[in-house]
């Protein structure tokens, strides 16, 4: 990567661990209900992937891909307002966490919790593109348990039949919240399980930024020039429970204790030979624009119940209930 965008990712993998920092700390203080979930670890996935696309292209996150929402242009007081529920969200305050996106302003496909269903989703949405004659390519993301699902064959067989320009990311965090891979599947790579349906595939190191945005932006130009689907499984792990309540006690330690030292903020420091002044600077800058977006969140009021219904239904069709139910 050019120095210039080597430090943009470094940038963002700072700002994605800050922000879900920040998070956990309101999830704990009780202000932030339901699932609260970290990429902690595997950040580099997000941002990396997420740098190597190009503006027309879309991109389709997970819970644990904050860094790409960041990347595509969605600001931490989005995220915040998200995650405490509040009218300011991209949401409306209907849900927190990542559950929400741009498609033409960003290109940002609203996350789905039904693991898998993305890769079908998504599939359609490059093969639509295809037929426009659209030069853009589509991405998600998937854990290494979800690879066992329907929907993850099922999109896969879809994408390659009909040759579309569709990116897929297996991010191998090693667990299935707790469930070990050698407990779920037998197929080693995950990526191997691409050869069922004669996709090119290969595999990284997830913790390096640099080479998760070297093979994305390999395969996602590929796939541009009418190559067809590509699969990427990148090695890492995920460093905290499956959410704020999982205690993950379930991961031995000394494997943690491996993985830290693979940590990818780290990995990045090294790459770009940072001072101790420089990667203060940042952290500096990265602390003072996530504590305003925390503040921004918190002052603004959560939304009106009336407005539960809008934006879940046809706002038309509700009109014509409401006045069907009158008559």
């Amino acid at each position: 990567m050019p120095r210039e965008l080597l430090e943009r990712a470094y940038y963002f993998l700072c700002l994605t661990r800050m922000v879900e920092d920040r998070a956990a700390v309101l999830y704990r203080q009780g202000k932030i209900h339901g699932g609260n979930f970290s990429s902690r670890g595997q950040e580099a996935i997000s941002v990396g992937t997420a740098l190597a696309l190009e503006p027309q292209d879309k991109v389709a996150p997970m819970i644990r891909n904050l860094g790409a929402v960041l990347v595509r242009g969605h600001s931490p007081r989005e995220v915040f307002a998200s995650y405490l529920a509040r009218d300011t969200s991209p949401n409306g305050g209907k849900d927190n966490s990542t559950h929400f996106g741009d498609i033409e302003k960003t290109g940002v496909v609203a996350c789905i919790s039904m693991l898998g269903t993305l890769v079908p989703v998504m599939a359609g949405m490059a093969l639509a593109a295809k037929l426009q004659g659209r030069k853009l390519v589509t991405l998600t993301y998937i854990g290494d348990g979800a690879t066992s699902t329907g929907e993850f064959h099922e999109g896969l067989n879809f994408a390659a039949v009909f040759e579309v320009p569709f990116v897929l990311v297996i991010e191998n965090n090693q667990y299935a919240y707790s469930t070990p891979i050698e407990k779920q599947t037998r197929v080693r790579p995950l990526a191997k399980k691409a050869e069922a349906y004669a996709i090119p595939w290969a595999i990284g190191d997830g913790n390096d930024v640099q080479e998760v945005y070297r093979l994305t932006k390999r395969f996602v130009e590929e796939a541009r020039r009418g190559g067809g689907p590509r699969i990427l499984e990148f090695q890492t792990m995920r460093m905290r429970g499956h959410a704020q309540h999982d205690d993950f006690k379930y991961v031995p330690g000394e494997l943690l204790a491996e993985w830290e030292k693979k940590d990818p903020l780290l990995r990045c420091e090294q790459a770009l030979g940072l001072s101790e002044k420089e990667k203060q600077a940042v952290a500096a800058r990265v602390e003072r624009e996530v504590a305003e977006a925390e503040k921004d969140a918190l002052d603004r009021p959560h939304p009106d119940g009336r407005d539960a219904v809008k934006g879940v239904f046809a706002d038309d069709s509700i009109t014509q209930f409401q006045k069907w139910w009158d008559e």
